[in-house]
């Protein structure tokens, strides 16, 4: 029950956040939490603004006495990603989140949690709403549409902000320092094809892949998790040699930046070939679950017979998709050359729909590296243009370029070592931060980013671990007063 998240220390940090993830705030639907954050800014008597494309801005002065020390924006986003497991009945668009306490660890009732980035935006919250905190004048940014395309960040316009440090708090270890971030793109292939009659002599069977993890396609895609639409035309792929299988439809995954955890198929097969197809099945299924076992432990691969299909995909179509969706590359394509064990550059093949007609194949790629991003989106784009797709490279956002001279990293290594007794790992990471893209329009702003523990984000296995948010908040508490002078 969320009333045991409010028991939760520090009271005014998980507070914000239950009230925060009552409000659903799915990316590009934000109106009703932009509108709870204008009504909290205003309440509080602070200046608050929303910009032309949704993002809101408010505005604190110093504490006494810390007037003199360089304005701070403290920034977060407000959408979060919405998963949730296939036996869970809940609707992202009309219901907050429900939260419970699993020992260490705050976790949400078969969906995602919202810690993503909700415990930053519950951070500065609980900053703006406090009395006694000591802290310089602050600009509190909260942008829209993170998770979906950074068009909060990218329609941000300059001169709105007049702070010097800009402290982002969406890292998801607390003892890392993130000082830069891959950039990413979108590749997306689609083709229409001819459907055709299915043959009376054939039989219907739908095909699912399940149980796997998901989870967030920068952080986790050097892994090892499995991806539904991999596993899926893996097993599709020499159906039609064996067993005469044609598709149907296919729906596979969800959201661009999530690994694939779901994928459903709607097959024909040969009637005379159903008793080798239930046993190919069963050998191809038993291999893949060999394969994932460490990783993938709660694999379900089924086929259930169902009534036969009316509609079955173009033959030639079929056989160049499967191929297609074979030969692109999914998962890691090059690590850091420069900084240890940092992924460079990577492929999520995230969504995957066959349906009436038209195929939709929808990739998310990333890299710390611009070149190395358009070479494998290039790849990609070879790789589905040979099998006749239009293929569309957009959404495009830079990535955050690492700075080891930046005053405010010096000025938190140390605050983080006397308060853990340990210096705290300074690291780039594969996911995609806002920071390179609001450096653009602030190329002066000295930027950092950090928070708490949160382990499986964008899945519904994501969590927020107690302990680490104590640790997280007094550690905030120490960088508001040790702010650099003007």
């Amino acid at each position: 029950m969320n009333s045991e998240i409010r028991a939760l220390q520090p009271k005014v940090l998980w507070n914000k956040f239950a009230d925060l993830n009552a409000v659903p705030r799915p990316s590009k639907k934000e109106a009703r939490v932009i509108a709870f954050m204008k009504d909290f800014g205003e309440n509080l008597g602070l200046d608050t603004i929303q910009d032309e494309v949704g993002n809101v801005i408010i505005k604190k002065p110093a504490t006494p006495g810390m007037e003199n020390r360089t304005t701070i924006v403290m920034q977060s986003h407000l959408d979060m990603v919405h998963q949730k497991n296939n036996d869970t009945v809940f609707n992202f668009d009309t219901q907050g989140i429900e939260m419970h306490v699993e020992g260490d660890w705050v976790k949400a009732n078969g969906t995602t949690l919202g810690a993503d980035n909700g415990l930053g935006v519950a951070t500065i919250m609980a900053v703006l709403e406090s009395t006694n905190i000591e802290h310089p004048a602050i600009e509190a940014l909260f942008t829209v549409d993170e998770e979906t395309g950074m068009t909060g960040a990218m329609g941000l316009k300059s001169g709105l902000l007049t702070g010097g440090i800009l402290l982002n708090l969406d890292t998801e270890e607390d003892d890392e320092i993130g000082v830069g971030c891959a950039g990413g793109t979108d590749v997306t292939a689609t083709r229409v094809y001819e459907e055709e009659e299915t043959p009376e002599f054939k039989i219907g069977y739908k095909v699912s892949v399940k149980g796997l993890q998901g989870g967030h396609s920068g952080m986790q895609i050097h892994e090892g998790l499995g991806n539904a639409n991999k596993i899926m035309n893996r097993i599709l792929f020499d159906g039609f040699e064996n067993f005469g299988l044609r598709i149907s439809e296919i729906d596979g995954g969800s959201l661009r930046n999530a690994i694939p955890r779901e994928s459903n198929a709607v097959v024909a097969i040969d009637a005379i070939h159903e008793d080798a197809f239930i046993l190919e099945m069963a050998l191809v299924s038993t291999t893949i679950r060999k394969e994932l076992k460490t990783m993938e432990p709660d694999l379900d691969i089924s086929i259930l017979k169902v009534d036969t299909p009316s509609k079955i995909m173009d033959l030639g179509v079929q056989e160049g998709v499967t191929r297609a969706l074979y030969a692109a590359l999914n998962g890691v394509y090059r690590m850091s050359a420069d900084i240890p064990e940092l992924v460079e550059t990577s492929n999520n093949i995230a969504r995957v729909i066959i349906k009436e007609g038209a195929i939709k194949i929808g990739c998310l790629t990333r890299s710390s590296v611009e070149s190395s991003k358009i070479d494998l989106a290039n790849m990609l784009r070879a790789t589905f243009e040979l099998t006749g797709c239009e293929v569309e490279i957009s959404g495009d956002y830079p990535g955050w370029t690492p700075n080891m001279e930046s005053p405010i990293l010096k000025v938190m290594e140390k605050l983080y070592q006397d308060l853990n007794g340990e210096k705290p790992r300074v690291a780039a990471c594969h996911a995609g931060l806002e920071c390179g893209i609001l450096g653009q329009n602030y190329p002066k702003m000295d930027m950092i980013s950090f928070g708490p523990n949160i382990k499986g984000a964008h899945s519904p296995d994501e969590r927020a671990q107690i302990s680490s948010v104590q640790k997280y908040w007094k550690y905030v508490l120490e960088i508001l007063k040790a702010i650099p002078l003007k």
